[in-house]
């Protein structure tokens, strides 16, 4: 993965980060987040990832159920945030992907797999987000 700061002016980074062929998405988003201190951003992208595992939050188990999604896929959408989860960043993204025949799944993102290429823009606010327990649901939400 390859990283240029785009803008930089009162607080608020722009940075686009350039995935390649073979790198993981989330465990890149989260290792960029934690190297550039990032603690309330917004992520964007668009691109095509050869394998991928979403999720759907299941609310009576409160577990998410893993979707496997073993083909070459376009990435017709990808939104997400960072926020602090205690002192520590927590990447969030959502996806839609495309497949050839033109159907679409999407869910949370857990795990992907570039090929041949993801472009990523994280705008990073001079205000910063937080994660706290939310008892109902069992996961870590934003509470500004």
């Amino acid at each position: 993965m390859r990283h240029k700061l785009l803008h930089e002016s009162d607080g608020l980074r722009t940075y686009a980060l350039i995935f390649e062929t073979g790198d993981e998405v989330m465990s890149g988003l989260l290792d960029f987040a934690k190297a550039m201190d990032l603690r309330g951003s917004r992520i964007t992208a668009i691109g095509a990832l050869q394998d991928a595992t979403l999720a759907y939050f299941h609310w009576e188990s409160k577990e998410y159920e893993p979707i496997p999604v073993p083909e070459q896929t376009e990435v017709l959408s990808l939104l997400g945030d960072i926020a602090l989860d205690g002192e520590e960043p927590a990447v969030h993204v959502h996806v839609v992907l495309g497949r050839r025949d033109g159907s679409t799944v999407g869910g949370h993102l857990k795990s992907g797999r570039v090929r041949p290429t993801l472009e990523v823009i994280i705008d990073e606010q001079p205000e910063h987000l937080h994660k706290v327990l939310d008892r109902e649901s069992g996961l870590a939400l934003i509470r500004p």
